[in-house]
């Protein structure tokens, strides 16, 4: 009797080992990084009821979704969104503080995928000095390839460059983005010195060509876009050759006036051509097919340009996202039919949201304008003029500015004292909510607010000497389409969608932070943490 208890305590043994090391080992096939630019987590509710059910509607019915996300930091821009989702931290670490920002080493503007010493591979020459080489941390794709020996595959797409070669991160086996003077994806000499032959074939169906030979038109009859504005609004920006902005956009004709290829981000196809490139990336690498979690980031960006173009409350917005539901079902058909349902794991999240267009915002009553950037520098010169002398204190200025140190010192004034008194100048400018220094920003800690915002977007070495935020619905910009940037919810407050392999079905509504998504793919995938990581893990994905 004795012996066989012993055999079953060991047989027990055994099987939860058995069970246990299946838990650890288990991942899914591959992981598809999505990312929407300029989202903002309305649009999901606004337009659900029109979307098909394989594309978001599968997200939120199937998968979690955080219904209160929202970017922890100022300055909510492409290069910062991206760099965030992908390393869990925020510009405060990763160091992309903008998408172009004055650098104090090399006294010009930097562009946040710069890289001056690679080279163009399948690309037109200006297009091709591209890498991730600025971020300051690693990314959720970098650890999974150190983490497998770099056995594993990543792979990045975007229209965008820097929606590709940010999330690719340093060790991407192919990062590829849209050149707009050719109508080809190329990638640069960081990552390889030849496009494979499945981006070249690619290259050559001529799809940028066949796109733009369409027309766009509204996807479904016109009384299913309620829940949007008129089709010819005074804040839509519009097409050069179009007289107004209105559908159909017959684009055979609008790409002669609209710079031929760069027509093509601006419009639904942009999505569509890179979904078309998604699943020929799939195919070709094959991705998911072996034990080893391989990664797809796909950034969508042409959800972005027409934003701006046309505002949050076009019919052109709402039809982009309604086409980009489909292109989204096609993805996850595909995936399907390869991998199978439940073997791979998606999220999908937007780099920052939107905000209305100013002067909309101020004809309904709001307390809102457009801020006169030009304006505020020739106030803040003069005041410096009269305390300090007419020197140029300043080397650039826009919403951070940045100060002439070596002139300052030269001149025996204390920089501190210098820049509390932009500070307080710029907070007297109508339209600045606030305005804060470097050194405070480094000496205290901020808990709360906007002032926690900007400190979390404040890079020590990248960032300026004052950090200036609009007031709510304020911007720099013209009376038509809109921006982003800001600190406020209708800049932060984004969708963060998890679905598939691993993902517990629900849904949560406490404020979860666009850098909990990579520490939560960490989590999931059994592998450490990006190095600057500081996001938590969203513990509701798990099941």
């Amino acid at each position: 009797m004795k012996n066989k208890s012993y055999l079953l305590i060991a047989a027990l043994f055994l099987t939860s080992t058995a069970v246990f090391g299946q838990q650890i080992t288990e991942k899914p096939k591959l992981v598809v990084g999505i990312v929407v630019d300029q989202m903002k987590q309305e649009y999901l509710t606004r337009f659900y009821d029109n979307f098909g059910e394989g594309g978001f509607k599968r997200l939120v019915e199937e998968g979690f979704m955080a219904s209160n996300a929202h970017y922890n930091y100022a300055a909510t821009s492409t290069g910062p969104g991206h760099a965030s989702i992908y390393t869990g931290t925020t510009p405060s670490v990763h160091g992309i503080v903008e998408n172009n920002w004055y650098s104090r080493l090399l006294k010009r503007s930097v562009y946040c995928a710069e890289d001056t010493a690679a080279r163009a591979i399948g690309g037109s020459i200006s297009a091709g000095q591209i890498s991730p080489k600025n971020l300051y941390s690693s990314t959720i794709t970098d650890e999974l390839k150190l983490y497998t020996q770099k056995r594993s595959k990543v792979i990045a797409m975007s229209i965008k460059d820097r929606g590709s070669a940010l999330p690719g991160g340093h060790l991407s086996d192919g990062s590829y983005w849209y050149d707009s003077n050719t109508g080809n994806f190329m990638t640069s000499t960081y990552y390889m010195n030849e496009l494979p032959a499945w981006v070249k074939d690619f290259n050559n169906q001529k799809k940028a060509d066949q796109y733009l030979d369409m027309t766009w038109d509204l996807m479904l009859p016109s009384d299913k876009y309620a829940a949007s504005g008129v089709d010819n609004s005074e804040f839509e920006r519009g097409f050069s050759g179009k007289e107004t902005p209105t559908f159909p956009y017959h684009l055979k004709e609008l790409r002669t006036t609209n710079r031929n290829y760069s027509l093509l981000p601006n419009t639904p196809f942009g999505n569509s051509i890179l979904t078309d490139l998604a699943l020929a990336s799939i195919d070709a690498e094959n991705l998911g097919d072996d034990a080893i979690t391989d990664f797809l980031a796909i950034s969508y960006s042409s959800t972005d340009y027409v934003g701006h173009n046309f505002g949050p409350h076009s019919k052109e917005v709402q039809d982009i996202y309604l086409r980009l539901d489909k292109d989204l079902a096609t993805l996850f058909a595909s995936l399907d039919a390869k991998l199978g349902k439940g073997q791979y794991t998606v999220f999908l999240s937007a780099d920052h949201a939107v905000a209305e267009n100013s002067i909309r915002m101020k004809n309904d009553g709001f307390r809102a304008d457009n801020a006169n950037l030009g304006a505020m520098r020739q106030n803040v010169t003069e005041a410096l003029a009269a305390k300090f002398g007419d020197k140029k204190w300043i080397e650039s200025f826009s919403e951070t500015i940045h100060l002439n140190h070596d002139l300052i010192a030269s001149e025996g004034i204390d920089l501190y004292a210098m820049q509390i008194f932009i500070a307080e100048k710029m907070m007297e400018q109508e339209g600045v909510y606030i305005a804060l220094t470097a050194r405070d920003l480094v000496r205290n800690d901020f808990s709360r607010g906007a002032k926690q915002l900007i400190q979390n977007a404040f890079h020590t070495k990248e960032s300026g000497d004052v950090i200036v935020v609009l007031d709510p619905a304020w911007q720099l910009g013209g009376s038509k389409g809109t921006g982003h940037g800001s600190p406020w919810t209708y800049d932060t407050h984004i969708p963060i969608l998890f679905y598939g392999w691993g993902i517990k079905q629900g849904k949560s509504v406490r404020e979860i932070h666009i850098t909990d998504i990579a520490p939560s793919i960490s989590m999931l995938l059994n592998m450490r943490l990006p190095n600057g990581s500081t996001g938590q893990v969203i513990q509701e994905l798990f099941k």
